[in-house]
């Protein structure tokens, strides 16, 4: 049974009646841009097949009652006042809260939420739930649905609600995704361009069935040094920076610091020739600008995980493969590979086997198609 056809039923079952909307909110995975999106840099996300859906109906009142078939769980939100908790409810009440303090009048619904994005996996089920939430909520209020816009509500929620410091990049390929393109963003500016996946090649997510098993603080301390670093070289940004600058007479850094520094100047540059190489359909140097990413994060942003090494590391062995890297914040969870589409199901098996043997774990490996972002449909 599909995911809408999950949440509808479960909807007559656990809520009573039948839902007249079916929301839907892709996740992500970065193809490269890494770490960048904190330092004003580029990074190049396509929405991916996966999702968040939510079958729903309104209510005449301001009571927002969900049921998580993931969670086993029922969340009620009043929306006249809106409490802080724990959990994965406090995604839903953030969008609302921040909703609100941009000057909305909400409307009460109910639904049935559930997704195949795997949960801290890196991919951002977090963003695809608010998104989806804010689709749910501009429908049943008949608010303009503008994407850029939700999304920045959305990470608002995320940033001030719950908590998570994130960037930008996540909300908004959720929101305005294109099938068959990825997103070049401009995280200082926001500007954005759509750029076609080249033909022949698939995206294929590599799950290494670990979690990250370091604390926040380990990502904090990155962003602390790319401070410091951009301090030391006088600019705002390890965006303003070119490699030449970090290489000169007038570079004051060493050890992490020129590490980091080293990390993000390149990063961005190959972001930015990745997504020229995409307008051409050069796949081959897509995916080397891909394999120089990992090593990157490898090595000088010391941000990947045995595993995550060794995933990577089976997918290179590989001819179908012309790139791979990890993806997400690092120290556990998913890497990427660009493989040649008449070969993908081999190149899926052997690095599933490959791994397993390697590391005594099951990687799970499925293909991922660019989607189009948050959209809604009626039911019935």
């Amino acid at each position: 049974m599909s995911i809408p056809q999950r949440v509808t039923e479960a909807f007559h079952r656990i809520l009573g009646g039948a839902p007249t909307l079916l929301v839907r909110a892709p996740g992500r995975v970065n193809l490269i841009g890494e770490h960048t999106d904190y330092n004003d840099g580029f990074v190049l996300p396509m929405a991916i097949s996966r999702a968040v859906w939510i079958a729903l109906s309104p209510r005449t009142d301001r009571r927002v009652v969900v049921h998580s078939l993931d969670f086993g769980e029922t969340l009620v939100v009043d929306l006249a006042r809106v409490e802080r908790g724990r959990g994965w409810g406090e995604y839903i009440k953030g969008v609302a809260w921040a909703l609100e303090q941009a000057g909305s009048n909400l409307r009460g619904w109910q639904g049935v939420v559930a997704g195949d994005v795997p949960i801290g996996a890196g991919l951002s089920s977090s963003a695809a739930l608010e998104l989806a939430v804010a689709r749910a909520f501009a429908e049943v209020s008949r608010l303009t649905w503008a994407g850029r816009a939700m999304a920045l509500l959305a990470q608002r929620a995320e940033r001030e609600w719950v908590g998570v410091p994130c960037g930008i990049m996540d909300q908004l390929i959720s929101a305005v995704g294109r099938a068959g393109h990825a997103l070049l963003i401009d995280c200082r500016t926001l500007e954005t361009r759509y750029v076609p996946l080249p033909d022949g090649v698939s995206v294929v997510v590599m799950d290494t069935g670990t979690r990250r098993r370091v604390s926040d603080s380990a990502y904090q301390e990155r962003r602390r040094e790319c401070s410091v670093a951009a301090q030391r070289l006088g600019v705002s940004s390890l965006r303003d920076l070119s490699e030449e600058q970090l290489t000169g007479p007038g570079n004051r850094l060493s050890g992490s610091l020129l590490r980091r520094a080293r990390h993000v100047i390149s990063e961005n540059a190959r972001t930015l020739a990745a997504a020229e190489a995409m307008v051409r359909g050069d796949a081959g140097t897509l995916g080397s600008l891909m394999d120089a990413s990992h090593r990157s994060l490898r090595d000088d942003y010391q941000v990947s995980s045995p595993e995550l090494d060794a995933i990577v590391a089976c997918a290179w062995r590989e001819s179908a493969c012309l790139g791979a890297r990890l993806t997400g914040a690092g120290f556990g969870g998913c890497a990427i590979a660009l493989v040649r589409s008449m070969e993908v199901e081999e190149f899926t098996s052997h690095v599933t086997a490959a791994y397993a043997k390697m590391t005594g774990l099951t990687p799970s490996l499925f293909v991922c198609a660019a989607s189009e972002g948050a959209d809604v449909s009626p039911i019935g």
